[in-house]
């Protein structure tokens, strides 16, 4: 397996342009697959920086309904344009996230959404690439995603987001975020793009997947930037009793917890970039 971040929200290479989002093209188990496409084009020109041919892609995954995961699919559809794309059914809704909290507990709604933001001409056009998921989905024998990622008990995510049913402003349960896990000889390879259900959520719907396997591997956006410091241990301390090989925290992780996990794991954390290239 090999696996390259076209676009993550920091980079150190020459050439290589970073954002606010996730891009994630990986070789495994015979296909090639890209998990999101950041938060617009700039992936595609990363990738033809590095020499990724996207329009070799066998099929792609979109890990949840917003726009720095998913502004890089109209021009991978000109690049690509019978590549399956895996989304959520949930994930088309419009929603805002919040800045300070829940709305009521004083926290603030966003003035623009943090949902898709393809314009209608592009969604027609991505209309029948597009393969809506639901419950797990299974690609291959070792390729599955998980559909919507169940909550973990005792772990609340640490975010606020909301969307409308019909008028109404109501709590987006983000019912559309899933999980894509890969199975190797070493153990899974776990990849989540935000973890807006908790990462413990995450590892958890990836290992139902493959009942009795180890983790070898998780690739997330953990999404704890704003994690008060307790709820934010608790997470570390749950993945470090993982004794995963390779963690690599990513995006939206938020500095505070990359550090306290590379602190606790050593050469295990990874601190990936925008261009980043690994071989397992």
């Amino acid at each position: 397996m090999k696996f390259r971040f076209l676009m993550e929200n920091k980079t150190d290479r020459e050439g290589i342009l970073a954002e606010h989002g996730l891009s994630i093209y990986i070789e495994a188990q015979g296909k090639k697959i890209l998990f999101d496409a950041g938060a617009s084009n700039l992936f595609a020109s990363n990738a033809a920086k590095l020499k990724v041919d996207l329009g070799a892609v066998d099929f792609a995954v979109v890990s949840h309904g917003h726009y720095d995961h998913t502004g890089g699919f109209p021009i991978f559809h000109q690049i690509n344009p019978k590549a399956p794309i895996y989304i959520h059914r949930n994930a088309l809704r419009v929603s805002y996230g919040t800045e300070g909290g829940a709305l009521g507990e004083g926290g603030v709604l966003d003035k623009e959404p943090c949902s898709i933001r393809w314009t209608d001409k592009e969604l027609k056009d991505l209309a029948d690439q597009l393969m809506f998921t639901d419950g797990p989905v299974e690609i291959t024998e070792d390729i599955k995603i998980t559909g919507t990622v169940p909550y973990a008990e005792g772990f609340k995510p640490t975010d606020y987001f909301y969307c409308y049913d019909g008028d109404e402003l109501v709590p987006d349960d983000m019912s559309h975020e899933q999980v894509l896990v890969i199975r190797e000889s070493e153990g899974l390879y776990v990849f989540s793009g935000c973890s807006h259900r908790g990462v413990i959520s995450a590892l958890n719907a990836a290992k139902s997947m493959f009942p009795g396997e180890k983790v070898a591997a998780l690739i997330a956006g953990m999404h704890l930037y704003a994690a008060k410091k307790p709820d934010r241990q608790k997470v570390i301390d749950e993945i470090v009793e993982e004794n995963i090989k390779k963690v690599l925290p990513v995006h939206c992780t938020g500095i505070d917890a990359i550090c306290e996990l590379k602190l606790m794991l050593g050469d295990r954390c990874m601190i990936a970039q925008a261009g980043d290239e690994y071989l397992v």
